[in-house]
Parts: structure tokens; sequence; C-alpha cells
């Protein structure tokens, strides 16, 4: 990623990671929001203990349900202070897991380089070159590994000047907004084995009902 690119958004996801948790899907707060997801990770993740990268990690919500299940994930996320309150999530439940500040993108070399999971939630649209990241995350995999991407194409991207705009142009991110399963499909079909699509509709997966398109590709390599 282009280090001006990196530093305003790094920049952009530091001020959002004070109040990021508030947000019923980030931080895991309802039972019912974290049972979901915990249900969700199991159907998706191989039998335990699994080597599993979480891209994006945000404040490391998804990396907590992951080692309570079984897994070893590693968490990488460009903004330092989003890492900061994974690495005291994890600490304070009793798990001692890497999480490292860097570009998801082109995850840095001490995150490791063979996985059997590679796992990213709303993360390709924050991404300058979403389809060369996803050659790279493939490149990471085991033979028999699996991306587990956690996507969708939301109703009302933000516009130019509203107070919710990215920290980049929106220009210089082709999903911006979002991206639809067909077209995330279509830039796997080079890479994969096998992809499927699952729906996420479960009000309890985003603590109320959704009107846009949520879904998950678990895509075999």
């Amino acid at each position: 990623m282009p280090e001006t690119n990196a530093t305003s958004i790094s920049s952009f996801w530091d001020a959002a990671a004070a109040s990021f948790d508030e947000e019923a899907d980030h931080g895991l707060r309802d039972p019912r929001v974290r049972a979901a997801w915990a249900e969700r990770l199991r159907s998706w993740m191989p039998h335990s203990p699994a080597d599993v990268l979480d891209l994006g990690c945000g404040t490391g919500s998804l990396s907590l349900l992951l080692a309570e299940l079984g897994h070893r994930p590693v968490g990488v996320d460009l903004s330092p202070l989003m890492v900061e309150q994974a690495r005291h999530k994890l600490a304070a439940a009793g798990f001692d897991v890497a999480m490292m500040a860097g570009d998801a993108s082109d995850p840095p070399a001490e995150a490791g380089t063979s996985f059997d999971v590679i796992l990213s939630r709303h993360l390709l649209w924050t991404l300058p070159d979403p389809e060369d990241a996803l050659r790279r995350w493939v490149g990471l995999l085991r033979p028999g590994g699996r991306l587990v991407l956690v996507e969708g194409r939301w109703a009302a991207p933000a516009e130019p000047g509203d107070d919710r705009s990215y920290a980049v142009e929106p220009e210089s991110l082709p999903w911006m907004g979002g991206v639809g399963a067909e077209r995330l499909l279509q830039a796997l079909r080079p890479l994969a084995v096998d992809s499927r699509v699952e729906p996420l509709t479960d009000p309890d997966l985003w603590g109320r009902p959704i009107q846009d398109e949520r879904y998950a590709v678990i895509t075999f390599v």
C-alpha cells in the first residue's frame, strides 16, 4: 500500500479505535451477537487447532473467539491503537496471541508465512488493489487451506464530504462501498479450487436487521 495512503488510513482507524467496539458486530458484547459469530466461525474453520491469520483484525474480537474455539490466531491491523486494544482483550481473557500492526494487504513476515486459514471481515473495500491482496493471501495458505472472507455491498456508502468519509479518495479504492458476492467470486476463480457463498442475513450477527448484501465466501485452495 502506498505510504501516504497507509498513514492516512492508519490515522482514520486510530481515531475510531476508542468507540469501535460499541458497534454490536465489532465488540460482540451482546451475548446473542457473540454466540452467532462463534457459531459461524466454528462452521467455517477446520478442526482445531488451526493456524489462522486474522487480517484487519481490529480490536481482536474474532481472534478472541478463534482462541476460545481452540485455534491459534495471529492478528494484523494497520491501526496501532486497534492492535493495542486487541492485545489487551486477548490478554485479559488469558490468551497469549500475537497481534501486530502492519499492512493487511501485504502481511509482515513476522506474522508468519504458512497458515491453515486466512480470515478477513469487511476489509477488502479498504484496499487500493484488493485482487492483488487476494493473490498474496492465497500464497500464504498451506495446501488444502482456505480463505474465509466476510464481505458485503453496503446499501448506502458514505459520500465524499460526509463525516463518515474514508481517509483516501474513493476513486483510489475500487471496492469502496463493498463488493458483491458475484464480483468477489470472479476475482477468486483463478486462485481457488472451490468457493461457496453463505448469506449472512441473520440479525443476530449484526445486532439489528440489515437490508444490504452481507455474506461470507469460503474458498479452498
